[in-house]
C-alpha cells in the first residue's frame, strides 16, 4: 500500500499513456498493397510469433524423439530379417546361375541353337486402319528403309504386331489383338503352349491350351518362338482371367504388356542372330561326364567271340598251355576212341597239331616250329 500510494501518480501516468497508445493502435491501420491491418493485429502478431515458434519446436522435437525410439527398437530385428532375406537370395542366384550354366551346357551338347535380336530400326506411329474389325497401325518406315513383311514390331514393354505391307516409305502393321494375328506363345511357369490370338472385341486370348491344365492367374506370358516371327522370349503380357471353354480347352484372357492403344514410337526388328551357345571346357567336359554315367552301359564282348572263332587266333596271354594232339583231339574217323591219352614229355605245345586222322598213329615229338624231331635209332633188347 505504501508503494502504490508512493508512486501512484506515476502509475496513473503510464496507466493513461498505454491506454492512449491501445487505443491509437486500434484506430490507426497500416496499408499495404494487398490490404490495410490496424496496428494492434501486427503488434499482437509480433508479440504472440516467438512463443508460438518456440512451442512448435519443442513439440516436432519431441516427436521426432518419440518416434525415433520407437524406430530404434524395431532395426535390430529388421536388419536381422533382412540379412536372412539377402542370404536367401544369395543362395538362389548362385542356384539359378548353376542351372543357367548347366543349360548352357546342354543346348550346347544337344546342338541347340538361339535367336537374339541383333539389330532394329526405330519408327513412329502415323496413323490407324481407323476400323473396329481391324486392328492395325501404319508407321513411318518402309521399302526404302529396309522393312519387310514378317517383321516383328516391338517396343520397350512387349511385343505389338508384325509387319503386314510394305509400301515405299509406310509400312502397316498388324497388332497382336486382331482377329487374323497368330502368335506362338508360352505360360513362363508351367511352360504351357499355345496360340495368341484377337477378338472381334479388341480382347487378346491364349487358345489351344487343353482344360485340364492349371493355370494361374497373373502369370507371365512369353513368345515361344514358333511362329518364326518373334525370336523367343519376349514378353507378351499377363494372364488375367481364366475360364473352361468348348472343345476341351480353356478361355484364357491375356493383357498385353506393351498399350496397344497409345503406340507412338515402336522398334522394327530387322535383323535376327541364330546361333548356339558355347561353353568353355571344363563345363563341356563335366556335362559329358554326367550324361556318360547316366547312358546306359554296353558290356565288353569276349576276345574270341569278338574275333569270330577263327582257328588259331592267338589265346589270352595269361591262360595255362593246354596239351594238344590225341589227348585235345577229337574223335577219330571210325569213332571208336574218344578218351584222351597221354601225351609224352617230349610232345610239343603247338597250337597247330590236331591228331585228327583216319586211324590212330603214335604222336611225335615236335618242336617249336612244328616239324617233327630226329630220334635216336632204338636197339634190340639182349631178351
Amino acid at each position: 500500500m505504501d508503494v502504490l500510494g508512493r508512486y501512484r501518480n506515476l502509475i496513473v501516468l503510464v496507466g493513461v499513456l498505454f491506454a492512449q497508445v491501445l487505443g491509437l493502435a486500434v484506430q490507426v491501420k497500416r496499408t499495404t498493397d494487398s490490404e490495410s491491418t490496424r496496428l494492434i493485429r501486427i503488434w499482437a502478431v509480433g508479440a504472440v510469433t516467438p512463443l508460438e515458434k518456440m512451442l512448435v519446436w519443442a513439440q516436432s522435437s519431441t516427436g521426432n524423439i518419440w518416434h525415433s525410439y520407437f524406430y530404434l527398437r524395431g532395426v535390430r530385428s529388421e536388419n536381422r530379417s533382412l540379412k536372412a532375406q539377402i542370404e536367401r537370395m544369395s543362395l538362389e542366384q548362385v542356384r539359378m546361375s548353376q542351372d543357367a550354366d548347366q543349360a548352357r551346357r546342354l543346348q550346347a551338347l544337344l546342338a541347340f541353337k538361339e535367336q537374339f535380336i541383333s539389330q532394329t530400326m526405330a519408327a513412329q506411329v502415323i496413323g490407324s486402319s481407323g476400323s473396329e474389325l481391324s486392328r492395325s497401325v501404319y508407321i513411318d518406315k518402309g521399302e526404302r528403309d529396309g522393312v519387310k513383311p514378317d517383321m516383328a514390331v516391338i517396343t520397350a514393354d512387349g511385343i505389338v504386331g508384325k509387319v503386314l505391307r510394305v509400301y515405299g516409305s509406310t509400312s502397316l502393321v498388324l497388332l497382336i489383338d486382331d482377329q487374323t494375328s497368330g502368335v506362338g506363345a508360352l505360360l513362363d511357369k508351367t511352360r504351357l503352349q499355345g496360340i495368341l490370338r484377337g477378338t472381334p472385341s479388341g480382347e487378346v486370348m491364349l487358345e489351344k491350351v487343353m482344360s485340364d491344365e492349371t493355370v494361374p492367374a497373373g502369370e507371365m506370358v512369353l513368345t515361344s518362338g514358333g511362329d518364326g516371327v518373334f525370336p523367343k522370349g519376349l514378353l507378351v503380357g499377363r494372364v488375367t482371367r481364366v475360364a473352361p471353354g468348348s472343345e476341351l480347352f480353356l478361355n484364357i484372357r491375356v493383357r498385353p504388356a506393351a498399350d496397344l492403344s497409345k503406340l507412338e514410337e515402336v522398334l522394327v526388328v530387322t535383323k535376327i542372330d541364330e546361333r548356339q551357345a558355347e561353353p568353355d571346357q571344363t563345363g563341356a567336359a563335366r556335362a559329358v561326364d554326367i550324361l556318360a554315367e547316366r547312358l546306359p552301359s554296353v558290356p565288353a564282348k569276349p576276345e574270341n567271340a569278338e574275333k569270330g572263332g577263327v582257328p588259331g587266333a592267338a589265346a589270352p596271354t595269361d591262360a595255362a598251355p593246354k596239351p594238344v594232339g590225341p589227348a585235345t583231339a577229337g574223335p577219330t574217323a571210325t569213332g571208336s576212341d574218344t578218351k584222351p591219352k597221354t601225351v609224352p614229355p617230349q610232345a610239343s605245345t603247338s597250337s597247330g597239331a590236331t591228331g585228327n586222322s583216319a586211324t590212330k598213329v603214335s604222336p611225335k615229338p615236335v618242336n617249336a616250329a612244328g616239324e617233327p624231331k630226329p630220334q635216336p635209332a632204338v636197339q634190340d633188347s639182349p631178351h
